[in-house]
């Protein structure tokens, strides 16, 4: 009863030492190499995108993809505000401000509401944004269409960071190519990791191609080493690029897996009055990467962060929701636009939502521990300290 539970741990699936083996067998060791080249190729034709670059992490994707849009000193960018930093960082090193736009009810994305009078207020100063980077939050895409339609008529790009969302869809579409540029990160703790790494895709095979080139240093075509262009170091590994390679191949798996676990907290919890899951649309699938919900204290007598101490303490790791970027000291003084002025959605999820163990190698035993102990606190049979 002591081992601890982890929210989402990396889940290897046996393919990956086939090609991490390829790897020492050739000695292709250093940056790039067959792997590399496959794990593009592999992952544009699972996402049905022309083309791929695999990176050291969906950040790095995210700089490239503001770059090649344009994005400089002084410039705009809105940005939803219910996600991690890393959506946002980028935007400030390209000396670029953040604006940041609430998320929705029905999706907890990006509110077209809130987008809409963000465009309208800055359209009338003469400032549009030179792109606007939508999130999809815990497996589950934003609703693409109504944000897709402001976008366009205002003719700014979109960058689509996917990073907690790969394998999910959006009506005929997979999840990170519905904008410009669409992002995954493969963090540790994601549906399928590589440690750490990410990609970049699109179907502007042009505009790949440079990413490609900025992300090995900017390095010219030349016999000695020549750099006409700021470059990074942004390249994948071939070592783990193979990882990555099988870890897609596993990927189907681990998305069933993950909604089974979704499936089993949502039978066993949600009929308690207070508790509300994270909604999954009709337009398309949800892998579920983290079972999310919230918990309203005025009718469940704990909050979320109180849920969070007790299952702590008992060994068990689960998460608050992202705290709202316009919330953090490092954007203060950004201007965010509310879902309905004066009602914050993402400021109401942070203060309720909890993320609970969710990786693909849960067992059922190790599930059923965490639900016993939710239900006994949410029943207010277990003594809540602190």
């Amino acid at each position: 009863m002591n081992t601890r539970i982890l929210l989402s741990p990396p889940h290897m699936g046996g393919f990956e030492r086939q090609f991490v083996g390829e790897a020492f067998d050739t000695n292709w060791i250093a940056p790039l190499g067959p792997n590399v080249d496959a794990f593009e190729q592999e992952m544009a034709a699972y996402v049905g995108s022309r083309g791929a670059v695999a990176l050291s992490s969906g950040t790095a994707a995210i700089h490239l993809a503001l770059r090649l849009l344009g994005v400089g000193e002084g410039d705009l960018v809105f940005c939803s505000s219910l996600t991690f930093v890393a959506s946002a960082n980028p935007i400030v090193y390209q000396g670029a401000k953040p604006v940041f736009i609430d998320s929705e009810p029905n999706t907890w994305n990006m509110s077209p509401e809130a987008l809409r009078r963000a465009f309208e207020d800055h359209a009338a100063q003469g400032k549009l944004p030179k792109a606007v980077v939508i999130v999809n939050l815990y497996g589950q895409s934003a609703d693409f269409k109504p944000l897709l339609r402001i976008c366009n008529e205002y003719g700014v790009p979109i960058v689509e960071d996917a990073a907690e969302s790969l394998g999910a869809t959006y009506y005929s579409k997979m999840s990170g190519t519905l904008g410009k540029f669409g992002i995954f990160s493969f963090n540790g703790n994601k549906i399928i990791t590589t440690s750490g790494g990410g990609m970049l895709v699109s179907d502007d095979l042009a505009a790949l191609e440079k990413a490609r080139f900025w992300a090995t240093q900017a390095r010219d075509r030349a016999r000695h080493y020549q750099h006409s262009e700021m470059g990074y170091n942004y390249r994948l590994s071939n070592i783990l690029a193979g990882v990555g390679r099988g870890q897609l191949k596993v990927l189907e798996n681990r998305i069933q897996l993950r909604r089974d676990i979704f499936k089993r907290y949502f039978e066993a919890l949600s009929r308690i009055d207070g508790v509300q899951f994270m909604p999954e649309m009709d337009f398309g699938r949800s892998t579920r990467w983290l079972t999310a919900l919230t918990v309203d204290k005025r009718r469940c007598g704990i909050s979320a962060g109180e849920l969070i101490n007790v299952l702590a303490d008992r060994n068990i790791e689960t998460r608050p929701v992202w705290k709202p970027l316009h919330l953090q000291p490092l954007f203060e003084g950004c201007a965010f636009y509310p879902h309905e002025p004066g009602f914050s959605v993402s400021d109401q999820l942070f203060e309720r939502g909890i993320c609970l163990p969710s990786g693909s190698s849960l067992t059922t035993e190790d599930q059923m521990r965490v639900i016993n102990l939710l239900k006994a606190c949410l029943n207010r049979t277990v003594k809540v300290t602190g």
